[in-house]
């Protein structure tokens, strides 16, 4: 009876698997995946957002106490009022619309705008705004809405549309405060730019005025959302923007310009207002003592108060040249002129210059000085610099690689000094020199903690005895990445926290936590008792309350953790000063994300998923009892999915090596199936990560090959400095001869794919085995000799760094290892390929140059090797475009179902595509004809 019954069982699962469908290309609009996730205050309401791919997403609000929920079609951006009684969220236009507003190409002014959902919690009402353009609550205290509209609809036919800003100043909308709690509203005509105090007490606005309506008012206005008073501030037209009060909400500043409107290069001044004052009084313009020479205030920079209100930081800037309108355009020439003692290459110059002009320099004033004076921090030599002790602090941290720069394009990183500079006098003192690594103030201000990477170590300077202690000197732990494998030094674990009054750091090594005295006057502790690294466990702080700065040593931590052996992740809880080891709370075959607490209550929100669990939104009070709020991808039962596993092998020269190996949910150990290797550094980690079926950027679509038949396998590789080539081999092909072991793998019909780094693993290993059937590479180099002086257009760097410090670890330069270049360059083993081969190359690539591909491709066409190029049209390294991405996955399949699984070829491999049947043909259809 038993043996019935098990057999029985064993028929229904194989007819359920037999049931479900293979995942196709049509599958991937709809694929959804969990987006914003947030709590109120007090933890009783619940907000999330579950988004497809391509097509109207939902918002969620769910009440935790009641078990109700509010369904959002479409909603976006919300945010809890403080006091937890109301919501507020954007309704973003239906996505059908859109599109269809694309295809008839009509003006900004013509698409349908986003509305705004003002939801009463307590009832659940909602209050529907159209035509919103932005909309702001106030961070604590009154339940306060401001929303900005969008202009109305003119339907004259005879409207005109606006003329661009740059020539004419845009007018103001209408905008709207509504007190939440009695619904009461004011509104104020054309407002450009509005803000709230922290406490929603005042609220400031520009009105632009109208040129129809002569009466507007013009100028800056501050409103008392209490009394209901409006302040003038400006009057008149002018141009004003980003308004900043401080901590108390108190004092306003903001920056303005009064320039004429034909005027290129504006005036701006920076104007401040108190409750002392009736207007707005200019508190620094360019004639200020200590304004530099030909500078001026930048209409670009940001402004700041120190938190205790006693400073402000802004931005100065070289005054700008103005366009000389005498020059004829066509009877001057264009270049770029490269010079060899530029600090950055012409490139990354043009790439920059945007930003560049807009560059600003950070500066601070006494504002109770009686004697008003600016004092400037940066310069163009000294650019980079923060303030310390959130403001507080009578000096700011500097740093520069000036005199360090050409040097970039080589090593790929930066060596910089750094400075304290005082902030009343902007007298400045070297701290270090020739730092390459980085350093941060602590958060009282009291040191300044740097890493060092050529010496791997620790140290913080203290600010008032300039003494330097190093922090782990004598420890045997490494505190940089024990796996580095490419020819540069490792980088640090990182910093996880202080604890009050810079009284200790906390710091990583690979697994654990320890504690420093920033004088050394205590010995380390490690504060998680060397727990992680006996269990092979990753422990980072879980930072849950935003605005912290300090830790208190009695205070219980969450940590992350993560197991390096199993793969698994989850959460343990640690006292800082308890001497136990960290306690355990919950650890699963899941991937955690996206954890957040509300602000007075207990509760959590986070999402958790695995390669065959959908990710779904959760809350819980302590980690252990766990409530599901979310469903995503119901749809996926119906569907063939798959299994993901650890394996690990042992390689030719005796690593220790591991990767994944995906099979499909009916999977059948009697049969014989392909396999695909899918690879680029390190995989293993993702061991429980969803993968969703989706068009992707240009990787393997693991999800929609292992649902149809196929098995995937993800291989880690550890790299030898000098033989990047090599080391592919040893990792790769040793994995796959491993698994080949298996009767159950196909040993003649198993593929490879890799993108960018692994496009070019995936030439190098068809030039020196012929194991594989199939291959696709993507953006691959396959000419370092080539490769090393080109660009990488998307940052403007030169690549010589990538081939001697990072990625592509020859260690060397081109003319000191010539050798290395080579046998590294499949490019110079071509006539060895058997293998046939897609090569991705597209004509906007930044990173890779697009001509390696075209090396590749022109070398093995001549030498009659079946090979193809696909060259997306302005596309990016990866693709962007959505449309290309799911062209690629067709083009893909058919590719590896023809060599792999024997199916036919279609059009494009076996004719291909002529430029006359350029965007009218595709090629698509399968043929009988051999490619």
């Amino acid at each position: 009876m038993h043996r019935f019954l098990s057999i029985t069982l064993l028929l229904f699962s194989s007819l359920t698997y037999a049931q479900k469908k293979p995942i196709n290309h049509t599958v991937y609009d709809n694929w959804e995946s969990v987006g914003t996730k947030q709590l109120s205050n007090n933890g009783i309401w619940a907000s999330y957002s579950v988004l497809k791919q391509e097509g109207d997403g939902t918002l969620y609000l769910n009440n935790l106490l009641s078990n109700t929920r509010l369904n959002v079609s479409r909603g976006t951006n919300l945010q809890f009022s403080t006091d937890s009684k109301y919501a507020a969220l954007v309704v973003k236009p239906m996505f059908k619309d859109v599109r269809e507003s694309k295809i008839k190409k009509k003006k900004p002014d013509e698409l349908t705008k986003d509305s705004l959902c003002l939801v009463n919690l307590t009832n659940q009402a909602i209050d529907k705004v159209p035509r919103v353009k932005s909309y702001k609550m106030p961070e604590k205290g009154a339940s306060l809405v401001a929303y900005l509209l969008e202009k109305p609809i003119d339907t004259s036919k005879k409207a005109k549309p606006d003329a661009p800003e740059s020539k004419t100043k845009q007018e103001g909308t209408d905008l709207i405060i509504k007190n939440l709690l009695t619904g009461t509203t004011r509104t104020f005509k054309y407002v450009s730019d509005y803000s709230f105090n922290k406490s929603g007490k005042q609220l400031v606005f520009a009105c632009t005025g109208s040129k129809k309506d002569k009466l507007a008012d013009e100028g800056v206005f501050l409103l008392n959302t209490e009394k209901g008073s409006v302040k003038t501030l400006v009057k008149g037209k002018g141009n004003f923007k980003n308004f900043i009060f401080n901590e108390e909400g108190e004092y306003l500043v903001f920056l303005g310009e009064r320039s004429p409107e034909k005027k290129e290069i504006k005036d701006f001044n920076i104007y401040y207002n108190s409750p002392s004052l009736d207007t707005a009084q200019i508190l620094v313009d360019n004639e200020i003592t200590g304004m530099p020479a030909k500078w001026a205030v930048s209409g670009d920079g940001k402004l700041g108060f120190s938190k205790d209100g006693n400073k402000l930081y802004f931005g100065i800037a070289p005054v700008k040249k103005p366009k000389d309108t005498t020059l004829v355009d066509f009877e001057n020439a264009k270049l770029d002129i490269w010079g060899y003692k530029d600090d950055y290459l012409q490139p990354m110059q043009l790439k920059n210059m945007e930003n560049e002009l807009k560059r600003s320099y950070l500066t601070v004033m006494e504002i109770f000085n009686s004697n008003p004076k600016i004092v400037p921090l940066a310069d163009i030599k000294l650019p980079e610099v923060m303030p310390v002790a959130e403001g507080n602090a009578n000096f700011a941290l500097a740093f520069t690689d000036y005199g360090n720069r050409i040097q970039s394009q080589w090593t790929g990183s930066s060596i910089r000094d750094y400075y304290l500079v005082d902030t009343k006098t902007g007298s400045r003192k070297k701290i270090i020199s020739d730092l390459s690594g980085y350093a941060i103030a602590s958060p009282a201000g009291k040191y300044v903690l740097y890493f060092d990477k050529k010496t791997a170590n620790w140290y913080t300077y203290n600010v008032l005895t300039a003494k330097i202690t190093h922090l782990n000197n004598g420890l045997n732990i490494k505190f940089v990445d024990e796996e580095n494998d490419v020819p540069e030094d490792p980088s640090p674990y990182g910093l996880a926290a202080w604890t009050a009054e810079d009284k200790a750091a906390l710091i990583y090594d690979r697994y654990d936590i320890w504690e420093f005295s920033p004088e050394g006057k205590n010995e380390p502790k490690n504060i998680t008792n060397g727990f992680g690294r006996q269990n092979k466990i990753t422990f980072r702080y879980e930072k849950l309350d935003t605005e912290s700065r300090f830790l208190n040593k009695k205070e219980t931590i969450w940590l992350n953790a993560f197991n390096n052996t199993t793969k698994e992740s989850g959460f343990y809880k640690k006292e800082i000063d308890n001497a136990k080891n960290p306690e355990l709370v919950v650890m699963e075959k899941m991937r955690y994300s996206g954890m957040v607490k509300a602000k007075d209550a207990e509760r959590f929100i986070f999402d958790k998923g695995s390669f065959s669990n959908s990710p779904n939104v959760y809350v819980s009070a302590d980690m252990k009892n766990q409530l599901k709020l979310s469903n995503t991808n119901p749809q996926q039962q119906d569907y063939n999915w798959g299994t993901a596993e650890l394996v690990k092998w042992t390689t030719p020269k005796g690593f220790n090596a591991e990767g994944i190996l995906y099979k499909p949910e009916n999977f059948d150990p009697t049969k014989k199936y392909p396999m695909i290797a899918y690879f680029y550094e390190k995989l293993s980690d993702g061991l429980y990560t969803y993968q969703s079926p989706a068009p992707t950027p240009s990787r393997l679509n693991i999800t929609y090959f292992v649902s149809n038949g196929y098995l995937v396998f993800t291989p880690d590789i550890s790299y030898e400095k000098g033989y990047p080539g090599r080391s592919a081999e040893e990792f790769i092909n040793s994995g796959v001869e491993a698994l080949k072991k298996n009767s159950w793998v196909d040993g003649t019909k198993i593929g490879i794919q890799g993108q960018s780094w692994g496009g070019y693993q995936v030439a190098h290993l068809i030039t020196r085995t012929n194991m594989y059937a199939a291959a696709w590479a993507g953006a691959p180099v396959v000419n370092m000799t080539s490769a090393y002086g080109g660009m990488r257009w998307e940052s403007g760097m030169n690549r010589q760094f990538q081939y001697e410090k990072t990625q592509s670890r020859i260690g060397a330069t081109l003319w000191e290892k010539p050798e290395l270049y080579i046998e590294n360059s499949p490019l110079f083993k071509l006539p060895n390929v058997t293998t046939p081969v897609v090569i991705m190359s597209n004509d906007a690539d930044g990173a890779v140059p697009w001509y390696q591909g075209i090396e590749m491709f022109t070398g093995l066409r001549r030498l009659g090797k079946p090979a193809w190029l696909l060259n997306y049209n302005n596309e990016a390294h990866n693709l962007m475009q959505r449309q290309n991405r799911k062209d690629i996955q067709i083009r893909e399949q058919q590719f590896f179902d023809h060599y792999l699984k024997g199916a036919k070829a279609p059009v494009w491999m076996v004719n291909g595509i002529p430029a006359t049947e350029k965007g009218k043909t595709w090629g698509f259809e399968l043929t009988d004809e051999k490619p």
